[in-house]
């Protein structure tokens, strides 16, 4: 098998999936890999029937220890991440990357390491930056990188996050990314490349599922920040540009999506010091009136004292919140 190919797709993805493999042909000398951003509600069953009915390449949910076959595709499953490792199919439920689970990363990550410059990485239409860090690994090893046409994603994130942080090969539409793939098959494979020894040990954590700080020592620097998952300390790993977090753990974070999860933490402290703050208030309130009932002026100032005090608590946290919200939208 001369080559292997992934494909990572989000948001508006299926369509340009199906655009790309109904011009696939059997005699192609690669295997395909695909990770689709799916819930674990989803039936990646029925997602691999659909894609059979484009192809007369067998189209397969991926499964663990299965010895990868030229001229075959595999898909993903719901809920695990997706991988490669000495010619097998590896998957597993380690931590998310930025919240996927399958991770269209871990996949590009794992097949740049293990193929070097004979792994293909194409990213097609998405929302947010899933699929960049990949790509990255991919360039480094050596490999080749396909960008879908951002004007030809329905979603453009993806792509143009790939575009904005990568020096990508190729720039195509869904549409001509088979007639472009027969191009590269057939032609000779770049040059080979080391394998920087970072990405072989992130790999390694992410298929083994296991880690310990002289491997994170090895790839990341400590920073000041915590996991928003687990609470364990993150490590900002090196010479990424995406500006990745990993925890001991293995959930990883890029920096926006840490800042967005940092946003919803904060959303969510304050809404339980609003709660608090209102049953404290009904309390209050409560106690103001027996107070009043019972004839006892220096307790029902007190009562109202307080009362006014909460009540303005919670109008500033409420405009706090407010402030965040406006300040995240500005953001964008």
């Amino acid at each position: 098998m001369k080559n292997i190919i992934v494909i990572g797709a989000s948001a508006g993805g299926m369509a340009a999936i199906n655009k790309i493999i109904s011009g696939l042909r059997p005699e192609m000398d690669a295997a395909f890999l695909v990770v689709l951003h799916m819930s674990r509600n989803s039936n990646a069953d029925n997602i691999a029937a659909i894609f059979q009915r484009r192809t007369n390449i067998p189209c397969h949910v991926a499964k663990n220890n299965v010895q990868i076959e030229v001229g075959n595709l595999y898909l993903a499953q719901q809920d695990h991440h997706l991988m490669v490792s000495d010619g097998l199919i590896k998957i597993n439920q380690g931590p998310h990357e930025n919240r996927y689970r399958p991770s269209i990363d871990v996949l590009f990550r794992s097949a740049a390491v293990n193929y070097g410059n004979r792994a293909i990485g194409i990213i097609l239409s998405g929302m947010l930056e899933d699929g960049t860090s990949g790509m990255w690994a991919i360039h480094n090893c050596g490999g080749v990188c396909v960008v879908q046409d951002p004007q030809d994603a329905e979603f453009e994130d993806m792509p143009r996050s790939v575009l904005n942080q990568i020096p990508v090969n190729h720039i195509a539409f869904a549409s001509d990314i088979p007639t472009l793939l027969q191009h590269i098959l057939t032609n000779p494979l770049p040059a080979q490349t080391p394998i920087p020894k970072e990405l072989e040990i992130e790999a390694y954590i992410t298929e083994k599922m296991m880690s310990n700080i002289d491997w994170l020592k090895d790839i990341a620097a400590h920073s000041n920040f915590v996991c928003p998952d687990c609470g364990g300390g993150l490590w900002a790993i090196k010479n990424d540009p995406m500006h990745r977090y990993r925890c001991h753990t293995g959930h990883v974070y890029n920096e926006k999506i840490l800042g967005e999860i940092q946003d919803e933490k904060i959303e969510e402290s304050v809404w339980v010091s609003i709660r608090m703050l209102e049953e404290k208030l009904n309390l209050l309130l409560l106690q103001q009136q027996r107070a009043g009932n019972d004839s006892e002026p220096n307790r029902s100032s007190y009562y109202t004292r307080r009362v006014q005090d909460i009540t303005t608590h919670i109008t500033r946290l409420k405009k706090l919140l407010r402030m965040l919200h406006d300040s995240s939208h500005d953001a964008e």
